[in-house]
């Protein structure tokens, strides 16, 4: 069967339903997944030109995603009332129709009546309401889907970036950065790159928090006190983790291609790079949930949006992540019960 793939609008007066339907007039993708969009496909899409290179895009409008045809583009109802979008005007509406567009996928993920969730940009001020206090999707999936840790990996081809703190103020990055938050970080970065992208001894790279890595303490201590010993307690237990890695040199030499990942303390010193080598092609992905969601690694563009020239290239290698660990998430379920376990104390296996 192909993988069921939802995908929330985001900000309508922002790029997310221009990405979606460029992304989608390309038939042949109806030969990957079965996409189901979150929203209503007149108020995204009508606006849109003809294109005379691909065929008319054309979507089953259905209530529930119980009700989605396999093989054809699929909107689920998200809205009944009407409202005006300007472009690049973000308002009140087009946030309620971002929230309405990712909670009613969400709910659908976790009924299992999809396979793994994409989502087009939000505006985090412009989402915010009484019943969705969370700054970003990450925090809200991790929070929906009752994890206690997840991790936010932007990856492309030949780079992975991870976060251990996110969507926080930089004052707070130091006293965020604990021994404990930082083993769950390394731990989830570890398995995942095990399972979702199949590399058996993953070798990967943490940066330092201060300049030049804390100069032996002269430049910050955090290093020495937290980074070093986690280190330490993770290359015992035969993993390959090795750091801290001044940040700037580590990437302005190309040291990056030397691992499988990179673990950066702080939001911007991760994704500041990662944009910088791998913007139009980069995914984010949030590694440690129980189901799989992706997401192009830019955000709402609202200076684009309207004119018709916004770039679809992340949102589409997004769709492609998705479906691919769909089938790797769903192979490693099949395999692992032919896996047997150590015998018995004082028995085997028969």
């Amino acid at each position: 069967m192909l993988p069921r793939i939802g995908i929330s609008v985001g900000d309508l007066a922002g790029i997310g339903p221009e990405i979606i339907y460029k992304t989608f007039l390309d038939q042949r993708l109806l030969k990957f997944c079965t996409p189901v969009v979150y929203g209503t496909a007149t108020v995204l899409f009508d606006d849109f030109p003809a294109d005379a290179t691909h065929e008319p895009l054309t979507f089953r409008q259905v209530r529930e995603a119980a009700d989605i045809a396999p093989g054809k583009h699929n909107a689920v109802t998200c809205w009944d009332e009407d409202f005006t979008l300007t472009p690049g005007q973000p308002s009140q509406a087009s946030g309620a129709a971002a929230r309405q567009s990712l909670l009613a996928a969400a709910r659908d993920l976790k009924a299992g009546l999809l396979d793994a969730l994409v989502t087009a940009p939000i505006s985090k001020e412009n989402t915010q309401a009484d019943d969705f206090r969370y700054p970003g999707h990450t925090e809200f999936l991790t929070a929906f889907f009752e994890s206690k840790e997840s991790l936010m990996l932007l990856a492309s081809e030949d780079l992975r970036v991870a976060t251990v703190t996110g969507h926080i103020p930089l004052k707070d990055v130091p006293s965020r950065v604990t021994r404990e938050l930082l083993t769950t970080k390394l731990r989830i970065l570890v398995d995942s790159l095990k399972q979702d992208f199949g590399i058996e001894k993953p070798r990967v790279a943490v940066l330092g928090l201060n300049p030049h890595a804390g100069e032996k303490g002269l430049l910050g201590t955090e290093e020495a006190d937290v980074v070093t010993p986690i280190l330490q307690q993770f290359q015992e237990e035969g993993h390959l983790v090795y750091g801290p890695f001044p940040a700037d040199g580590y990437f302005g030499t190309g040291q990056f291609r030397q691992f499988d990942a990179t673990l950066s303390l702080y939001h911007d010193q991760g994704l500041i790079p990662f944009k910088t080598l791998a913007f139009e092609r980069g995914v984010n992905f949030t590694a440690g949930l129980p189901v799989i969601r992706t997401s192009p690694d830019h955000g709402t563009a609202y200076g684009l949006a309207g004119q018709y020239k916004a770039d679809e290239t992340s949102f589409r290698e997004a769709l492609y992540m998705a479906c691919d660990l769909v089938r790797k998430r769903k192979a490693l379920a099949e395999i692992k019960p032919l896996i047997p376990g150590p015998a018995p104390r004082g028995g085997r296996h028969e």
